[in-house]
């Protein structure tokens, strides 16, 4: 066996523009269990994408993207059915922009020795396989980003967008959701940024940089996303998994409350996971109870208990076909924090929102 005949087969991400889920959608609305759950949950994001005041925030935690949905989320920004996207570092980095970069995701087996693959340097994420020679040219452009970055401190949305724009013209693969994120003006958040390829190109830049290095701030995340929802007001959430993702785009509420801004809940709220509840997993809270802490309304909202990569591409599909998403105003969230942005480098400062209704201070 050699390294080579283990990394032969890429994984091919679904192109939900190439077939309708239109009719299984509504066939199954009359069904029962998961697939009922499944149709109500498309049309709760239906209605996310129709109501023009909306604002759509997809967060992603888990390996969804390098099991074949890479273009399912690349295509929700491309297709304006996302306004700001809050994710894991590995569902950004190790994912998206890995592949961005050229490199592959593997079908793999699940009953190869672990050892021998270590052997061949290969990391599995179940029956999927990455090279991590490949992994580790990842972990070196990130640390190349940074070191030609303005030393100073960064949200990962600011870093993000860096990245963003190396891929305008540096990209193999075009059209990531980091790359469309950036020429879109997307706002994309990693509130665990270093939990991820990115961490360990970042640890590499400030070892050989210890005086003058580039610093991400994970509250300047907590404060910017708070921006988001005190500007945006009517929110909805399309949620793949739970995490912090999940957690830290539903505490917006509460900060903006907290800072004497109070904003309405999440009028929508989606969540896909085969997490249980009961043991303090799904993030320890369903979307209902999310609702004792102030965070999601319970008008619309619902919990699907699918194995996502089985659900998302029928529910897109759905919402591509439906052509909800042709009407919707792009909000072009990213804007909001442009004159912080060019401050850089140096501490950030806090855009006047005035212009949405709010004194924020």
């Amino acid at each position: 066996m050699r390294k080579r005949d283990l990394l032969k087969e890429t994984i091919e991400h679904i192109d939900i523009t190439s077939f309708d889920a239109t009719a299984q959608i509504t066939a199954m609305k009359k069904m029962s269990f998961t697939s009922r759950d499944t149709a109500e949950a498309a049309e709760i994001l239906k209605r996310m994408t129709s109501d023009k005041d909306c604002s759509v925030i997809l967060t992603l935690a888990g390996s969804t993207g390098a099991g074949g949905c890479l273009k399912v989320y690349a295509d929700m920004i491309r297709y304006n059915m996302v306004d700001a996207v809050v994710a894991t570092g590995a569902s950004i980095i190790d994912m998206d922009f890995f592949e961005a970069l050229g490199f592959k995701h593997y079908r793999g087996v699940t009953d190869i020795p672990d050892k021998r693959l270590r052997e061949f340097y290969i990391d599995r994420i179940y029956d999927t396989f990455i090279d991590e020679d490949d992994l580790q040219l990842c972990d070196q452009t990130i640390k190349k980003i940074a070191d030609e970055l303005p030393p100073g401190v960064y949200s990962s949305r600011e870093f993000i967008y860096e990245l963003g724009r190396y891929l305008g013209r540096y990209a193999v693969k075009k059209d990531s959701l980091v790359q469309l994120a950036y020429e879109n003006s997307v706002p994309v958040f990693c509130p665990a940024f270093s939990d991820s390829s990115a961490g360990f190109g970042l640890v590499k830049h400030q070892w050989e940089h210890p005086d003058r290095h580039v610093v991400i701030d994970s509250v300047r995340d907590f404060r910017e996303l708070t921006m988001l929802k005190i500007a945006a007001v009517t929110t909805g959430l399309f949620m793949v998994g739970g995490g912090v993702p999940k957690n830290f785009v539903q505490d917006t509420v509460v900060c903006a409350e907290m800072l004497g801004e109070p904003v309405p809940m999440h009028k929508y709220a989606v969540q896909i996971t085969v997490a249980d509840p009961r043991d303090g997993a799904c993030s320890s809270s369903t979307l209902k109870e999310a609702s004792s802490w102030g965070k999601v309304d319970t008008r619309y909202e619902q919990m699907v208990y699918a194995e996502a990569t089985s659900v998302i591409p029928l529910i897109i599909s759905y919402i591509y076909h439906g052509n909800t998403w042709k009407k919707r105003p792009r909000h072009s969230w990213n804007d909001l924090y442009a004159d912080a942005d060019r401050k850089k480098p140096g501490a950030i400062a806090q855009r006047d929102l005035r212009s949405h209704g709010h004194n924020f201070i």
